[in-house]
């Protein structure tokens, strides 16, 4: 058990709401959207997968997120002690969630390595296309230096995080929305909107196609992942929460669809598939600068930005490591920094090495692929579903009111109503499945 002195001394907050929605967005906004996103629709269909996606975020998903910063701000923990409070067992569980958490962040540090790198080509006016960057070793060569990156940030603490996510977040906005107009003048924005729009209705009854579009939803509002908890532990007083969610999943739909009608336009144009998988942003945007006027400022803009959003989503993830381990083994912030470095170096480097001549695969796949699609699917959806019961179950609903923020009972009764029967609706939807 730690030191709970020790934890509430080290348990600062959010200067203010704002504060806590700018950091939140930025937190999940970052490589969720404008690398996830892009790439799960173009391997799924298009439009029809967005309009499973947006009925699972609103529906199913956002309560679910709502639940969970409301959590953190009861218990005021990380994420093992918050579900350490809910149930006296519940502390494996919470170590489950942050292991879930380093396998995604370790291949998180990787991708964005590669931002950081484009940004730097970008400035050098020598921007390649991925299969030329990673010739060498660039992808583990910037793994390292993220990894040096973030850990100073952490070590400086809740305020460096606030600060760079107050200042990035306006300006990716509206260099997305002047991209989104670029990609109206080219001669895939036609086709673009045939993807988007033409719809397989077909798809709707597909498994596959809901179990994507729950865990890229899942995925964007970062569930079961332990930010929502960590960040949520940190929310001042007077924060109505259901708004403050409201608000930060709105705007990280925005900026994914936004990230969409920027990327596809110029994949259509430059004759790409848009089933390129996990490069896509990175096999499109190089050869888009190169053919626009001023490509070179706009190139250097926007992988500036993507590095910055990727970076911040990143520092979300090591965040929720470092806050549990500081607090469950009672060190210091430094210490529990540098030993989540060391982690991140050991899980990381096969994803790192995965794109470099040493071609690390499992099954024929780059390592990094395979922990996406595994750590960034069904075990988030799972994660995420076990949590919300977790905490509807054993949390009375007054408990859960009384941090809401809000005298409206509405938030509190979709919240238990997703919580509590989601779990048993997806079991009966298993069974149903194998033995039917």
């Amino acid at each position: 058990m730690p030191d709970q002195s020790f934890i509430i001394q080290s348990r600062k907050q959010w200067s203010s709401e704002p504060a806590f929605i700018a950091s939140m967005a930025a937190a999940a906004v970052g490589l969720g959207n404008l690398w996830r996103f892009p790439y799960i629709v173009g391997e799924n269909g298009g439009g029809v997968f967005v309009i499973a996606y947006l009925l699972a975020l609103f529906i199913v998903v956002l309560p679910i997120m709502m639940l969970e910063v409301a959590a953190g701000r009861l218990t005021h923990g990380n994420t093992v002690a918050t579900f350490r409070q809910v149930n006296r067992l519940g502390s494996y569980y919470g170590w489950l969630v942050v292991t879930i958490t380093i396998a995604i962040t370790s291949y998180y540090l990787v991708i964005t390595g590669w931002t950081l790198g484009y940004a730097i080509d970008a400035s050098r006016g020598e921007l390649r296309v991925f299969e030329q960057f990673t010739e060498g070793y660039n992808s583990f060569w910037y793994f390292l230096v993220i990894i040096g990156l973030a850990s100073i940030v952490l070590i400086n603490g809740l305020k460096s995080i606030e600060r760079l996510s107050k200042l990035l977040m306006p300006v990716l906005l509206a260099v997305m929305v002047f991209l989104v107009v670029m990609a109206s003048k080219t001669s895939g924005w036609e086709q673009t909107i045939n993807f988007f729009f033409k719809f397989d209705w077909t798809k709707m009854t597909s498994g596959e196609l809901w179990v994507f579009a729950f865990g890229q939803a899942f995925y964007t509002l970062a569930i079961g992942q332990g930010y929502l908890i960590t960040y949520g532990s940190y929310i001042p007083r007077k924060t109505n929460l259901p708004r403050a969610c409201i608000i930060v999943a709105v705007f990280q739909t925005s900026i994914a669809l936004l990230a969409a009608w920027m990327i596809f336009p110029f994949v259509f144009s430059q004759g790409l598939s848009p089933e390129e998988g996990t490069q896509l942003a990175f096999a499109t945007m190089p050869k888009v600068f190169a053919e626009m006027s001023a490509g070179w400022f706009i190139g250097i803009v926007f992988f500036v930005l993507f590095f910055a959003a990727a970076f911040t989503s990143t520092l979300a993830g090591l965040k929720v490591i470092v806050s549990a381990f500081a607090e469950e083994f009672g060190i210091t912030n430094f210490k529990a920094v540098m030993l989540v470095a060391l982690v991140m170096l050991i899980f990381g480097s096969a994803s790192a090495l995965s794109f470099t001549p040493m071609n690390l695969q499992i099954a024929g796949e780059p390592v990094l692929d395979m922990v996406d699609r595994i750590a960034g699917g069904n075990i988030i959806i799972l994660s995420g579903i076990i949590g919300a019961a977790l905490f509807c179950w054993f949390i009375p609903p007054a408990k859960i009111h009384s941090v809401l923020g809000t005298y409206s009972h509405w938030w509190e009764w979709r919240i238990y109503l997703v919580g509590r029967f989601l779990p048993i609706f997806m079991l009966i939807t298993i069974l149903m499945k194998y033995f039917s």
